[in-house]
């Protein structure tokens, strides 16, 4: 299977497979591994109303097609392939949903985008974090030529976090990098910068206990 088929194609299929299952995660309003202790932000403000707009024209695109396709083997084929494209679009959106960024309990930051792309970045990395709203255009994920890493929703970030140093990750369809700057869209960017900057609480250290004084 490795050999056969291309990095980009497994990985493509994997998402699918993984955005369909988050229906079934999204429906019992549940989210996809979010440790205790830790804090969950959305991203998906920015994509919902572009998501229901696919989502309708898909849906009105089947309809049109079963009106108007008077063959059947074609009609039958064009209805299952909108009828998949529509829950594809849900399922996506859903992904997105329940796998959100999240500050665990220890200070490291998860990185998601759906299925697409997951980035775990360890506490002691992070050097700083602020609300910086950028809107630069392009694509899910950019580099720019500082080392930088773009994680946007709908074209725009609103979080730049800085490391001591590089950490790699992975693209959609598999090429790596590298970045010491990340930026990255929150819909809470206060409440996540708030989250990025607080110190880690360290369990509480007891005093010895006293030796035992000679029997009386």
């Amino acid at each position: 299977m490795r050999a056969v088929v291309p990095v980009a194609v497994r990985r493509l299929m994997v998402h699918e497979l993984r955005a369909l299952h988050s229906l079934g995660v999204w429906s019992v309003r549940r989210r996809h591994r979010i440790p205790a202790g830790a804090l969950p932000f959305s991203y998906t403000e920015p994509q919902t109303g572009t998501m229901w707009v696919l989502f309708s024209a898909s849906v009105l695109e089947t309809v049109v097609l079963a009106l108007v396709v008077p063959w059947p083997l074609v009609h039958l084929i064009l209805l299952v392939v909108g009828v998949y494209g529509t829950v594809f679009v849900v399922a996506l959106h859903a992904a997105c949903v329940t796998r959100p960024h999240v500050v665990e309990a220890d200070g490291s930051l998860r990185l998601r985008y759906g299925a697409l792309f997951d980035l775990r970045v360890p506490a002691p990395l992070i050097t700083a974090a602020r609300v910086e709203r950028r809107y630069d255009g392009g694509g899910l994920v950019r580099v720019d030529e500082n080392g930088g890493l773009d994680l946007a929703v709908g074209s725009g970030t609103t979080v730049t976090v800085e490391l001591a140093e590089p950490v790699e990750f992975v693209r959609p369809l598999g090429r790596s990098g590298s970045a010491r700057t990340l930026r990255f869209h929150a819909d809470d960017p206060r409440a996540a910068v708030a989250a990025l900057s607080r110190k880690p609480l360290k369990p509480e250290r007891t005093a010895p206990s006293s030796p035992p004084g000679p029997p009386g």
